[in-house]
């Protein structure tokens, strides 16, 4: 990869997401390896993806709602931008609407339906988070949104990328000891809190441990052993400094927007590890 980037000219995702990577795409973007196949076991927003130019990409979740709406734009990507629009009405915009959709979302299966709805939940819910209870149900609240504004022209972008990639639903164990000569990794787990109280970025049901985090930074020093670099970005701390001590560190901080009250945005202490 170029060390420039460009951050006014960078894309943007379509889907709100906590912990985005855009603010620090320069960061990424300079410490990224060249390779023929970008590797992304946490995709979420999938920011990295949408802005780097590899003609391979293999982009992986856990989560299904994210890699179901990915690939129902790649398979109609017109129709799903036209279906989808229907549920950015005015009316909809409401609390009573907002919680009989999300209902309608946690009982339909994995389609474009769902897909549509899950766009509309990223809109219209609080922040933008992406969170399921115990027993996988959506419970994000409503966002109270004077207006939200369809992301038509961001949902374009994103479509004009998809013919480059692959999107499955994956485990981050499978995808990274899968991968292969002239792949590289760019891992976006969900971040080691800063206090017991934070848990924000843990968007899947059952969340993300340590014993995960150890075994992430296992599994990306066996990959760099085997000749495939793997960049991961984290929080700073002394337990990502300990597992991570393999790996040449970029440390910065960057602001993190997860509350709406002004004096919960502070800096945070992060740092980009790369395994090679």
């Amino acid at each position: 990869m170029t060390t420039k980037f460009d951050l006014k000219t960078s894309k943007v995702p379509f889907l709100k997401w906590a912990g985005g990577k855009r603010k620090i795409l320069d960061k990424i973007w300079s410490r990224l390896p060249t390779g023929e196949r970008l590797v992304e076991p946490f995709c979420g927003s999938a920011t990295v993806f949408l802005n780097t130019n590899f003609l391979n990409n293999l982009i992986a979740d856990t989560n299904r709602d994210v890699i179901n709406i990915y690939q129902e734009i790649q398979k109609d990507s017109e129709g799903f931008i036209q279906y989808a629009s229907r549920y950015f009405k005015v009316n909809n915009n409401t609390a009573e609407q907002y919680y009989k959709l999300r209902e309608e979302f946690n009982n339909t299966k994995f389609n474009r339906k769902r897909a549509a709805l899950f766009l509309y939940l990223n809109k219209h819910g609080y922040n933008g988070l992406c969170r399921y209870n115990s027993k996988g149900g959506f419970n994000v609240p409503f966002g109270k949104y004077k207006k939200v504004t369809y992301p038509e022209s961001y949902l374009n972008e994103f479509a004009r990328k998809t013919p480059y990639a692959d999107f499955i639903v994956q485990d981050f164990e499978t995808t990274i000891k899968n991968s292969q000569s002239g792949d590289i990794i760019y891992c976006d787990p969900p971040y080691v809190p800063l206090n017991e109280s934070n848990t924000s970025f843990n968007y899947d049901k059952n969340g993300f441990s340590f014993e995960q985090q150890q075994k992430l930074a296992e599994l990306a020093e066996d990959a760099a052993n085997r000749g495939i670099p793997v960049l991961i970005s984290n929080h700073l701390t002394d337990f990502t400094r300990e597992i991570y001590k393999n790996a040449e560190l970029t440390e910065f901080s960057v602001k993190r927007y997860i509350s709406c009250k002004g004096d919960n945005r502070v800096a945070a202490k992060e740092v980009l590890a790369l395994f090679r």
